[in-house]
């Protein structure tokens, strides 16, 4: 019997008991809340997010980075490990804990007020209540500088006009994260359900990340009083920071998807039988599994690298540090869930293996918070110091 892929280099050894504790958690609520039924939400397009909101709630993973209003104030590197066994079981699920707590209550907690911080932030992190973060526009995806969305001051209010889309809980979320042009620049609202002018609309036909809601925010002469108003967000800078919060998570979300996938390929190797042997017994096959076991390693150390970076000061990491970990995690995540499908042979497609799925949601991942081609180019200014995205 083979050792699993990341115990080739005793990475352990390399975390704390109080973070390794914490991805035992995750382990545990993810093999009895995600895995008995990921595959049929999967197959079905629809998962219990409400029940699913409430048993991360109950086990303290949303939020679970963040300080202060009864939150627990983990490492970075824990919240990734957390992130990495959620994603194991299935990306739409973690990416749940991604928007509820690195998106809608990062920008409470870095940008709100008191009382926005006291009202929302423990029901969010409780899981009794659910977030959506509205930036992404039909026309304006890569480009938030392009923004339609408008906030506009009549009297003491604002009045907001807008179409935000593939925003991750927007049909069911009991408060959105709403980002919009304002006279003096990019300003951020917290709306709660029910508002008048505020509708959402369900995406359906998805074929990736079907274990997930997808939707669209649609605002309509939306007005909000002052209060409504994220105080410390004056900039496009802000819901950017938030974006660069939420991308840790990703970093290490899809090494457990690649994991899992290369877990479930160890195992179907070991007894499938052609020629007369296991076919874990060919060289092509050992080779296959070699360079993805490396990949898998490589992609773990980087993870840590930058998780280790970011606990060690007070700001975000820089956008392309986080540029290289998304570009390189996720392309190595896909193109692990893609090699091991060849393995498996056909029955790489069935639904009885997890791999198949893995590399449908990883296809999402690829270009969700930042396309392939987005974070290049943010590394390649960095090297060059010229803006290719300069018009």
């Amino acid at each position: 019997m083979g050792v699993r892929p990341l115990d080739l280099l005793d990475l352990d050894g390399l975390l704390s008991d109080e973070e390794r504790e914490v991805r035992a958690l995750a382990r545990r609520v993810a093999d009895e809340h995600v895995r008995p039924g990921v595959a049929e939400w999967y197959e079905n397009g629809s998962a219990p997010i409400r029940d699913l909101a409430a048993a991360f709630g109950k086990a303290g993973l949303f939020g679970m980075h963040l300080t202060g209003h009864g939150l627990a104030g983990s490492s970075s590197v824990a919240l990734g490990l957390a992130c990495m066994e959620l994603e194991a079981a299935d990306s739409g699920v973690r990416s749940l804990v991604s928007v509820q707590g690195s998106l809608v209550m990062y920008a409470i907690w870095r940008y709100g007020s008191e009382e926005q911080k006291d009202r929302w932030l423990p029901e969010l992190a409780a899981g009794r209540e659910i977030g959506c973060f509205g930036l992404a526009e039909p026309d304006h995806g890569s480009d938030p500088t392009g923004m339609s969305t408008r906030a506009r001051q009549e009297g003491g209010d604002w009045i907001l006009d807008g179409v935000k889309t593939w925003i991750l809980n927007a049909a069911i979320a009991d408060v959105s994260i709403v980002w919009a042009k304002a006279e003096k620049g990019v300003t951020g609202f917290v709306v709660p359900a029910g508002t008048p002018g505020l509708r959402t609309r369900d995406m359906g036909s998805k074929m990736s990340l079907r274990a997930s809601s997808t939707g669209e925010i649609l605002l309509d002469g939306v007005r909000l009083p002052e209060s409504a108003r994220l105080p410390g967000a004056r900039s496009l800078m802000a819901p950017l920071s938030c974006l660069t919060e939420a991308r840790l998570s990703i970093i290490w979300g899809v090494l457990g998807a690649a994991r899992d996938c290369l877990d479930a390929t160890l195992d179907y190797a070991a007894s499938r039988e052609q020629f007369g042997r296991p076919i874990s017994g060919f060289q092509l096959t050992q080779a296959k599994l070699a360079d993805m076991a490396v990949e898998l390693q490589k992609g773990f150390l980087l993870a840590l690298h930058l998780g280790r970076l970011r606990d060690g000061q007070d700001r975000p990491l820089r956008p392309e540090q986080i540029s290289v970990g998304k570009l390189n995690n996720v392309r190595e995540a896909l193109r692990i869930a893609r090699q091991c499908r060849t393995i498996l042979g056909g029955n790489g497609i069935l639904r009885d293996y997890p791999v198949m799925r893995h590399a449908g949601n990883l296809e999402s991942v690829l270009t969700y918070e930042g396309t392939s081609e987005i974070h290049q180019l943010s590394i390649g200014q960095k090297l060059t110091g010229l803006n290719a995205f300069a018009r």
